[in-house]
């Protein structure tokens, strides 16, 4: 079967890392290597062309012109369940996540002009990519199989900085393309397993995102961004494969085969990040970095397919709660060319108990950073690595519809970047 259903996990999509996302929900925060050595502690400082993602006013302070490639490289955690299931009853099992490698590439460019202090930005980024598979047979089936999210941001971005006053603020353009796939077996609470449901989808979304960069003092600096909400409307086909005699059951609108339009509506979360940045040494930079995610926005998610498989059409509430990040970043000049970094922060997850499942199964987290940085005159090399360690997230009887017990994850981030300037 060559179509994967998105429409029942694009929730888990629109919410960037629930399972591989690493900011709360389905977020991805790391969308630089600079950045994220300081557990991405960077809306103060934002002194490098992936400012773009973390705080767009501080393109206003880089000089002539500069690119930046890089990637992030995420080991998808082998999540770890133990517990009963819809499909398992009162039977204990136990489920383990097939292990997944996942890369998100970015690339920003900025160009300051000599005449007047503006500045122009475009970065192209992914902040809500999903990866998750369970086996096939796993108990979580009738929930998902596999589910992939890949969507792609483009942000064009205008900067100016008031000299006097020594303040930036810029503003952009979100543009979001989206395309996801989900597998799953379709389940029916009087004829039991019934078959295979795939599907693929896409959305286009737009968006809007600022900044404000202030440096009253020359060791100290603050920060200030937001990014809006991105409402996306899938749409695309979903197939069906019988693989049980009553997955055929005509009574029901069933057969061997059937096809159909697939659609579902996310509201990607709105985002507020604050920062101050603080150099008690000259070598020696300390960042304090806040952000709310509006993940209230992810109330329910409603799967509607065509006509010959209206059967499976499908509310879910999610009721998610706004919730607050924060991080510590620290950096050291080790000599005029070598930078040292690390980081701590901690993520709360917007996910009730009531609502979490196995394409999602999040939980609040601990993200630990080290990293690098190599720079000179021409460019520079940054280098990081963080270790994501989410709480055991363990949901009592009776509290979810479909699963009790526990979850257990964790994940490692490589990232890297080169950067030139011109």
């Amino acid at each position: 079967m060559k179509k994967k259903l998105v429409v029942l996990s694009i929730a888990a999509a629109v919410v960037g890392t629930a399972t591989m996302s690493f900011g709360a929900g389905f977020k991805i925060s790391e969308q630089g290597a600079k950045a994220m050595g300081m557990a991405n502690a960077f809306t103060a400082q934002a002194d490098d062309p992936s400012a773009l993602a973390y705080n767009p006013a501080g393109i206003a302070y880089l000089k002539g012109s500069q690119f930046q490639v890089g990637s992030t490289t995420i080991l998808v955690p082998q999540t770890e369940f133990q517990g009963t299931t819809n499909l398992s009853g009162a039977t204990a099992v136990s489920e383990k996540a097939n292990r997944d490698i996942f890369i998100a590439p970015t690339v920003y460019a900025t160009t300051s002009l000599e005449s007047i202090p503006l500045s122009f930005g475009l970065g192209v980024n992914s902040f809500h990519p999903l990866a998750k598979r369970w086996d096939t047979n796993s108990s979580f089936r009738d929930s998902i199989q596999s589910i992939s999210i890949k969507p792609i941001n483009f942000q064009p971005t205008v900067a100016y900085r008031f000299d006097d006053l020594k303040l930036a603020v810029a503003g952009g353009v979100d543009i979001t393309y989206a395309q996801v796939s989900l597998q799953k077996m379709a389940y029916h609470p009087a004829l039991g397993e019934l078959g295979i449901i795939g599907a693929d989808a896409t959305a286009t979304g737009y968006g809007y995102n600022f900044g404000l960069q202030w440096k009253p003092l020359t060791n100290v600096s603050f920060g200030a961004a937001y990014r809006s909400k991105i409402k996306l409307d899938l749409e695309g086909d979903a197939n069906y494969l019988a693989t049980s005699t009553n997955g055929q059951n005509a009574a029901f609108g069933l057969a061997k085969t059937l096809a159909a339009s697939a659609t579902t509506k996310i509201t990607l979360p709105d985002a507020l990040s604050l920062g101050v940045a603080w150099k008690p040494l000259d070598k020696l930079t300390l960042e304090f970095d806040a952000e709310r995610t509006g993940w209230s926005s992810y109330n329910e998610l409603k799967m509607e397919f065509g006509p010959k498989m209206a059967l499976f059409n499908k509310t879910d509430p999610k009721n998610w709660e706004d919730v607050w990040a924060y991080r510590l970043g620290t950096q050291y000049a080790v000599t005029p060319k070598l930078d040292l970094r690390a980081g701590y922060a901690y993520d709360k997850s917007p996910a009730p108990n009531t609502y979490v499942g196995p394409e999602l199964p999040d939980a609040d987290r601990h993200n630990f950073s080290i990293g690098s940085g190599f720079h000179n005159d021409f460019g520079s090399i940054d280098l990081a690595y963080m270790w994501v360690h989410w709480v055991d997230r363990t949901i009592d009887p009776g509290v979810n519809a479909k699963e009790a017990g526990t979850f257990k994850s964790d994940a490692h981030l490589l990232a890297a970047s080169v950067t030139l300037k011109f």
